[in-house]
């Protein structure tokens, strides 16, 4: 099948693209600057931009499915709007090149809680995409572990960084995390499932952990030894978002989406996925000790005995 991957040079799509050649598909990677691109050997690559109408379209000619794996979360104020302009004019190209299927990547919460700003551009985006011709497979999914993880990036900097942490009441909050490569298995795997087409889907990992676990856990990997976490009600999300950028690397118009998103379990409800597209589930030490590489890991014998995490759902 031939496929299309926008955002084919970020944290997924670098990675579901040599996935896609593994699987025998003739890949299409639509990337803003080539030049900055070092391409699998077997794909073709098309220069564009889904915010500039225009200057995308001829990368839709003869695909059958696209992959759509692009926001705007570090745009600022304005990632809303550019998510929105950037949806509508795929859909018109979508439409125009005859497309059949559409997988989109979105964020895992449940509609019923006040969403943040970042999850509620994603719902936009679905609804968006589905106004369109061709059928949409959404993966709605919590926190990413893997190098080059916003999300996570924030978890190993502060789990690196500071021994003792006084930090939001968010780290108290459930979230199920999963990892970049099994992310990508789902990603690959909906592609030949006909029923996935049209269908919504929730996936993570095999535990569910609060945000001060996975801190800790990381922690334990990266340095060998947990750090004390304190939690305190005073920090709003802003100051929340101002702690982090002063603890960790993170830009604030990154920090504050996130913040925001934390405040919310997101946790999978709906294990559909699972009988259709199996995936052997890839542990949350696992899935950070790929992340951090050798080079990060700290040698001591991990310890003999830990508290049993509370299961997936």
């Amino acid at each position: 099948m031939r496929v299309l991957v926008t955002g084919a040079t970020g944290f997924v799509g670098s990675r579901l693209v040599p996935m896609l050649v593994e699987a025998g598909h003739d890949v299409v990677a639509l990337v803003r600057d080539p030049s900055d691109y070092d391409p699998p050997e077997g794909i073709t690559v098309e220069q564009g931009d889904l915010l500039e109408a225009g200057s995308f379209e001829h990368a839709l000619a003869d695909v059958e499915a696209a992959y759509y794996l692009v926001h705007s979360m570090g745009a600022g104020d304005e990632f809303e709007e550019r998510d929105r302009l950037a949806a509508r004019q795929f859909v018109a190209a979508a439409n125009e090149a005859g497309l059949s299927r559409v997988v989109y990547l979105s964020g895992l919460g449940d509609d019923r809680d006040r969403l943040s700003k970042h999850l509620k551009s994603r719902r936009e985006v679905e609804t968006i995409l589905r106004e369109g011709d061709p059928e949409v497979t959404v993966l709605r999914a919590a926190i990413v572990v893997g190098d080059g993880s916003a999300s996570f990036d924030i978890v190993r900097q502060l789990a690196e960084r500071l021994p003792v942490m006084v930090t939001p009441q968010w780290v108290d909050t459930e979230c199920q995390p999963i990892a970049v490569d099994d992310v990508v298995a789902y990603l690959v795997g909906v592609l030949d499932v006909p029923e996935t087409a049209g269908e919504t889907y929730q996936i993570g990992g095999p535990e569910v952990l609060t945000y001060r676990e996975l801190i800790e856990r990381t922690a334990e990997l990266s340095r060998g030894r947990r750090p004390l976490v304190v939690p305190v009600p005073v920090l709003t999300p802003r100051l929340s978002s101002y702690w982090l950028v002063l603890t960790t690397d993170v830009e604030m118009s990154v920090a504050r989406p996130l913040v925001d998103g934390m405040r919310n379990p997101v946790v999978v409800e709906d294990t559909r996925i699972r009988d259709l597209v199996p995936v052997d589930p890839t542990t949350f030490d696992e899935a950070v000790q790929r992340a951090l590489g050798p080079d990060q890991l700290h040698d001591a014998e991990p310890p003999t005995e830990r508290p049993q995490p509370r299961g997936a759902r």
